[in-house]
């Protein structure tokens, strides 16, 4: 058995464990409920956008179909990696980076596949196994459309300039502060509504239908990945705060069963020192 000193110094190590941990639980859960409010608030825009692109752009004949819906052979992919900057966040990075994984050996297989990173996790990892054409770790210090959108502009440049002939988003869509759904969504070329083409409908378009969807593709892919990204920063936080409370609650059993242990031996030490004045009063009597 560990002698007392030993024991009082890991009840403090494990002390101040807890408390650290309890802290980054408390920060994570006020930071979580601006972010999913946010996220809570977007995602009825951004899903009916789409959808209305969607359609639309189902609905154009063949020869005049947009840019940004080109279906060629693919051989060459882009995929946008959304992870978090820090760590302690329980599967929340390693989730993304697997996923990334099973796109590179398995989804992909025999295709060059690089990546564009939104976050320091995903750049340290990818840089080790395949090709980072760009790393904006630095974009949750201050998480706005306008800089989200110079990021989709460039993820359009480079589909329309043939580089790339798919481009993929993996992230964490939030569901709830303990569940975090790994998502993979196409994001260029678009994909059409199912069903959209052989809708019957008397529309007039002003100005014409093909106008309106090239004005609405790149508004629409700047929300694709802008709510991506706040669907991921909402789920970090999710995620550390379960982590932390998880870590909190292991610290709390694991002190108590350190301060059982602690009185334990005190009280074994103390009958030993009895048991020794006992004998030698014994040996004295005697």
């Amino acid at each position: 058995m560990a002698n007392l000193k030993e024991i009082r110094n890991r009840i403090a190590s494990v002390s101040s464990t807890m408390q650290i941990t309890s802290a980054m639980k408390m920060v994570s859960a006020a930071k979580l409920k601006k972010a999913q409010d946010a996220i809570t608030a977007m995602r009825p825009y951004a899903d009916k956008l789409t959808e209305l692109l969607q359609g639309l752009s189902a609905s154009l004949d063949a020869d005049s179909g947009s840019k940004y819906a080109d279906n060629r052979e693919v051989k060459k992919v882009l995929v946008v990696a959304v992870t978090s900057n820090r760590g302690l966040a329980g599967a929340f990075n390693s989730n993304i980076l697997k996923q990334c994984t099973v796109l590179i050996n398995e989804t992909y297989a025999g295709k060059e596949v690089d990546f564009v990173a939104i976050g320091k996790k995903a750049d340290d990892f990818l840089t080790k196994r395949s090709k980072v054409i760009a790393n904006h770790s630095s974009l949750y210090e201050d998480l706005t459309f306008d800089k989200v959108s110079v990021i989709a502009e460039d993820l359009m440049e480079q589909f329309t300039s043939g580089n790339y002939d798919r481009i993929d988003i993996v992230y964490n869509k939030f569901k709830n502060a303990a569940t975090q759904i790994v998502m993979t969504e196409q994001f260029l070329p678009i994909v059409p509504m199912a069903g959209a083409e052989n809708l019957s409908t008397d529309y007039v378009f002003e100005p014409s239908k093909m106008e309106i969807v090239e004005q609405l593709i790149p508004k629409s892919l700047k929300t694709q990945l802008y709510k991506a990204i706040r669907d991921s920063f909402a789920s970090e936080h999710g995620a550390r705060m379960t982590a932390m409370h998880k870590a909190t609650d292991n610290a709390t059993e694991l002190r108590d069963q350190l301060k059982l242990t602690y009185n334990k031996a005190r009280q074994a030490a103390i009958t030993n020192e009895i048991l020794e004045i006992v004998g030698g009063a014994e040996a004295l009597n005697n």
